[in-house]
């Protein structure tokens, strides 16, 4: 059935009419961003002066004025098979074009699809499900939400340092108090030192890390939880890896307590780690519950809970659904990430074009006494600026001029941690060994300039 004349037949007619003009004048921009983005969404502005992306390719990115930039830092890490991806494109036009949305209470077989595909990059002895979000907070709340109810109990535990998302569920667990806003947040939740092998409170090791959950556990909830959450990596953390053995002597604890082991993989996930498809793997033990989010889209806004079925089954009795979660345009883009993954061996190009940045950072740090630690694995790397070695006195202020280097010799990086004093590294998967050479050009650059500023250095 079709109307006499439709309202596409009328566009069609006049298509000029119905299309939004785009200002790209600097000021323009700016002034339009401070007179209506709310207060919540203008905070988040970290370069002295604002840099406005016109265009992307790839790991290139270009500004409003035609300057070009090496994305190292995938607009944190949501880009992760690069800018305009003739796959991810194609994929998406060829959905928008047949229908944008239909919400999960009809069927379409785009989604069902990457949960099908999903499912087949975990771990084969476990029947696995999945929910899918909007983005990687709502993947964390739904997480939340999921482990006191297949559990009946309150009490969560989660780490020093952690990023789990700006949402009311996902701040409460979240670690780092630059993050929390002050009002009450979420009750039952219970923090445990994360395992930083160079800044943890407990120094280098594994055990001591442990017992702070025999502790939290003991001494902080009933004897009974719903679960933990942990990184791998920590992202906004300062890309801090979990030890090998703390996920699974953290698994080995939450359990005993009746609780389920939630790995947040949103930033670390999809082979960004060089090694497999997910970071967890490295400690070989199997989550029960896995979050993803950024990466899987590639800028296309989607987020998933990865569960075993008889733990997601606990929320079949209760209605629960995220509006654009499942959308078949961005779960297209998904499908399309996967492909390009696989067929374009991106993970094992994380690895090679990551050792090589790596190394970059630490013969930066053997020039530069400022660099106290380079850690990272993959395309998931970072220097921390310390103001001495011995001390590990963090150093804020030198790692925002630092900062404002890069983006002058042509990088886009990140300034994180909880004391904003570590450079993240985290280009997009489609980086090539060719770019080396200008990533250590820029970055040596970038510190001799905050030399050449700061006597004292």
């Amino acid at each position: 059935m079709k109307t006499t004349t439709s309202i596409s037949d009328k566009i069609n007619a006049d298509p000029d009419r119905y299309r939004a003009d785009t200002d790209w004048d600097t000021d323009a921009i700016v002034r339009r961003r401070e007179t209506y983005y709310a207060a919540s969404q203008r905070a988040f502005v970290p370069y002295s002066t604002p840099l406005i992306f016109k265009r992307g390719q790839d790991q290139y990115l270009w500004d409003e004025q035609g300057n070009q930039y090496l994305d190292c830092l995938s607009q944190n890490l949501c880009v992760s098979i690069g800018y305009n991806n003739p796959a991810v494109t194609r994929a998406v036009q060829q959905q928008a074009e047949a229908i944008q949305h239909c919400t999960t209470m009809f069927f379409h077989p785009v989604p069902a699809h990457l949960a099908e595909e999903l499912t087949a990059k975990f771990p084969a002895s476990e029947d696995w499900v999945v929910h899918f979000t909007n983005s990687g907070a709502e993947a964390i709340d739904f997480a939340l939400l999921l482990a006191r109810s297949h559990t009946g109990n309150n009490d969560v535990l989660s780490l020093h340092n952690a990023y789990h998302g700006a949402t009311f569920g996902a701040q409460s667990v979240t670690g780092i108090s630059g993050f929390r806003h002050n009002i009450s947040l979420l009750n039952g939740i219970q923090f445990v030192a994360n395992p930083d092998q160079y800044r943890g409170i407990h120094g280098p090791g594994l055990q001591p890390y442990l017992d702070d959950i025999d502790r939290a556990i003991r001494y902080g909830t009933p004897g009974q939880i719903a679960g933990m959450f942990i990184e791998p990596i920590q992202g906004y953390g300062g890309i801090v890896a979990t030890p090998p053995g703390y996920l699974a002597g953290a698994f080995e604890r939450v359990r005993a307590a009746g609780g389920i082991c939630i790995v947040d993989e949103v930033q670390s996930g999809f082979g960004r780690t060089g090694k497999n498809y997910w970071a967890f793997l490295a400690d070989d033990v199997i989550p029960d519950v896995v979050v993803l989010a950024k990466g899987i889209g590639n800028g296309y806004p989607l987020g998933a809970v990865v569960a075993k079925r008889h733990i997601a089954e606990a929320m079949a009795d209760k209605f629960y659904f995220n509006t654009y979660g499942a959308n078949p345009v961005s779960c297209a883009a998904g499908r399309a990430v996967l492909r390009v993954i696989d067929e374009c061996n991106l993970i094992e190009n994380a690895n090679q074009v990551g050792t090589a940045l790596l190394n970059v950072l630490k013969k930066m740090q053997q020039r530069y006494d400022i660099i106290g630690d380079v850690r990272g694995t993959g395309l998931m790397m970072a220097a921390e600026l310390v103001r001495d070695r011995q001390s590990k006195t963090p150093a804020p202020e030198e790692m925002h001029q630092l900062f404002q280097f890069t983006r002058k010799h042509g990088l886009v990086a990140s300034k994180s941690g909880a004391n904003k004093n570590v450079l993240r590294i985290c280009p997009p998967l489609c980086i090539q060994m060719e770019d080396v050479p200008f990533f250590e050009e820029a970055i040596d650059a970038s510190f001799k300039d905050l030399y050449a500023d700061n006597a004292s250095l």
